[in-house]
């Protein structure tokens, strides 16, 4: 897994320059579409980053411009970067719309859930038992697919690059024992060690807290560390997600993170939370399995 070379965020980047020149070209969508001999469709779809464009669209669509050579040859080269596939297209099943290729390339990830573990943060058998409770109509076929495909996305943060991860969930998702105690446990240690990574920040917003800032809806905050490419927030909803990248938006979604900081537990009283939970869960595991001997 090659960090730095998205081709997700590269179309991203092309794309708000090549709305950029038009727009300092004095052009609407519809006038290039009409010069070019092309829909205006097509010139908006390439300038919101939802369709790939070719190198000769960049240069016929940079030259109408009147944008200078040397700039013209180094977009052209960022719209065949662009083009290339990334790991993720081999899970397309699995990972729709461009949420893996931002991530792979961003610089910061701040997240916070309020029902799940972060998915960078799932154990395996977690991950199964959280599908099979969203999709009890999946195949196991399917599921292996998409446990695979998540499991190669968690890579990313044990690449040598990593980014740095802040993550805040609410203490709820210690207490929800999914796919069991025994599950549940190993989940809660896999969150313990996660921790300790020097990249990685966790945080509880204990219940004791009240009602807080994060309760509507999860959310990611993707940075980036090129200027050029904008912070950009990931809102989750149950079969996709909405991606914001106004400015106002993405200052929002940070002033909530930043409230979901300030409640939350300081990162060593979330570890001990975290090991109580764990200790509790181990207890009842055992216990569990003793009553389950007396019975035979």
């Amino acid at each position: 897994m090659a960090r730095g070379h998205s081709p997700t965020v590269r179309r991203r980047r092309l794309a708000s320059e090549l709305r950029r020149f038009r727009e300092s070209a004095n052009l609407t969508i519809d006038e290039v579409g009409e010069k070019l001999e092309c829909s205006a469709s097509k010139i908006s779809r390439i300038e919101t980053g939802h369709v790939g464009v070719t190198p000769r669209d960049v240069r016929d669509m940079l030259e109408l411009y009147g944008i200078d050579e040397d700039r013209r040859d180094a977009l052209v080269q960022l719209a065949r970067e662009a083009r290339q596939k990334g790991w993720w297209h081999a899970y397309n099943e699995v990972f729709t719309g461009s949420f893996v290729g931002l991530e792979a390339d961003a610089s910061s990830l701040h997240t916070h859930q309020a029902l799940l573990v972060p998915g960078l943060l799932q154990t395996e058998e977690y991950m199964r038992a959280v599908i099979r409770a969203i999709r009890p109509d999946m195949d196991d076929a399917r599921i292996d697919k998409m446990v695979k495909g998540r499991l190669v996305r968690q890579r990313l943060l044990t690449d040598p690059r990593p980014p740095e991860y802040w993550a805040v969930i609410d203490e709820a998702v210690l207490h929800r024992a999914t796919g069991g105690a025994e599950v549940m446990h190993a989940q809660l240690t896999r969150l313990a060690e996660a921790a300790a990574l020097p990249h990685v920040t966790l945080q509880v917003v204990p219940f004791t807290a009240g009602a807080h800032a994060g309760m509507e809806t999860p959310f990611l905050i993707l940075g980036f560390p090129e200027q050029a490419d904008p912070d950009v927030v990931y809102v989750e909803n149950t079969t996709s997600g909405v991606y914001l990248e106004q400015e106002s938006d993405v200052r929002r979604y940070t002033m909530i993170f930043d409230h979901l900081r300030a409640a939350a537990l300081k990162p060593d009283d979330t570890l001990d939370l975290i090991q109580r939970a764990a200790d509790r869960l181990a207890t009842v595991s055992h216990s569990t399995k003793g009553a389950g001997r007396d019975r035979f």
